[in-house]
């Protein structure tokens, strides 16, 4: 081995203990994005399926209309009898 071979191999050795911790540091920001990634997909998809529930459940509801003028006729024709 030439000598600068055998100076690169020691200093990889002396620094071999803060090369790997900055290794093991990045993988851990790579896991931790990629977990944010998918937790915002996820809750991305969540959010539009239960938009659209909402909505369909807003189309769906009927409103009653219910005429009353023969009760009311029948009511007060009660009262001024008396």
């Amino acid at each position: 081995m030439s000598q600068a071979k055998v100076d690169k191999y020691k200093q990889e050795k002396a620094n071999r203990e803060k090369i790997m911790k900055k290794e093991r540091l990045i993988k851990r920001i790579e896991i931790t994005v990629c977990a944010l990634i998918c937790a915002g997909v996820v809750a991305w998809i969540g959010y539009s399926v239960y938009g659209e529930i909402q909505s369909s459940k807003a189309a769906e509801t009927v409103a009653y209309t219910l005429d009353s003028t023969a009760m009311d006729d029948y009511i007060s024709g009660l009262t001024t009898e008396e």
